[in-house]
């Protein structure tokens, strides 16, 4: 039990990041690897919020979000909406270089020292079912769970996220009846970084803070995205909680020094049996 929760909750991380991959894929049809640093930027935020700007914990994690979302749409607005190519490949690798100048700004900003947040809550830990709990973990999972639930309620019941629906399934007819895909694109931008913020925010405090920490986090998240079919948000969710498990166990019962290797040979098994994942269309 102890490997299982450890397990959910590094995939609840890594289906957070996943999803803000398949948002942005849904819309604009490219892979956005800016998500990586929208993690690490969600943790340095949370971090300034707390020690430069004296926030309470609820008020700093709502300021880093709301940071990062709005960063996100920038990146969106200045860095890849002036792009003169309607070439995906071109788009993703300046995605690939708006994600480099992100991290040299972050680290200008922040430095490169290792640092530190506290958790949500207190650290005195909670057993259940026989394994332990930090409240930390508790709030991971949680957290995950009401914002995967108001991602649903948004794209189904909001004029908003239908409008984002139907641009990401024609832009072109969605165009010709007055919706305004550069602001619908600029958005989901916004939803994707503000899902890697809240990843940020919430794994930071169990891990060391610095300006490449959402490297490998959202490397994992890629891979948890190609795992459960690019661009399905089910499996998005079912690819990082597995991928989670996966690792966790491989962990326990074999080595830990194999635990961040599991997610590209995970990745290398899918393309080869099953490319377009195992919920993709």
């Amino acid at each position: 039990m102890q490997f299982v929760f450890s397990g959910l909750t590094s995939g609840a991380i890594y289906a957070l990041i996943a999803l803000g991959f398949c948002v942005v894929h849904n819309t604009m049809g490219i892979v956005n690897f800016v998500q990586v640093d929208f993690v690490s930027l969600g943790g340095m935020l949370l971090f300034s919020a707390l020690f430069a700007l004296g926030l309470a914990m609820p008020l700093a994690l709502l300021a880093a979000v709301a940071g990062v979302t709005l960063t996100a749409m920038l990146v969106e607005r200045f860095g890849v909406r002036p792009s003169r190519s309607d070439n995906h490949l071109v788009l993703i690798f300046l995605t690939i270089g708006l994600s480099i100048i992100l991290r040299g700004i972050m680290a200008l900003v922040w430095g490169k020292n290792r640092m530190a947040v506290p958790p949500l809550s207190g650290e005195e830990p909670i057993v259940l079912f026989g394994a332990t709990l930090l409240p930390q973990a508790v709030w991971i999972l949680v957290l995950t769970a009401a914002a995967i639930a108001g991602l649903v309620f948004f794209f189904r019941h909001t004029s908003l996220g239908l409008a984002m629906r139907a641009v990401a399934s024609n832009p072109a007819a969605a165009a010709v009846v007055g919706l305004n895909t550069g602001r619908v694109k600029a958005i989901s931008f916004g939803l994707a970084g503000a899902l890697g913020g809240l990843a940020g925010v919430l794994v930071t405090p169990i891990t060391t803070l610095s300006h490449d920490v959402g490297v490998l986090l959202g490397l994992k998240g890629f891979a948890a995205a190609i795992l459960g079919g690019f661009g399905s948000f089910p499996g998005a969710i079912i690819g990082g909680v597995g991928l989670g498990l996966m690792e966790s166990l491989s962990a326990g019962y074999l080595s830990s020094a194999y635990k961040d290797v599991i997610a590209f040979v995970v990745l290398l098994l899918v393309l080869f049996v099953r490319p377009k994942g195992l919920m993709g269309k």
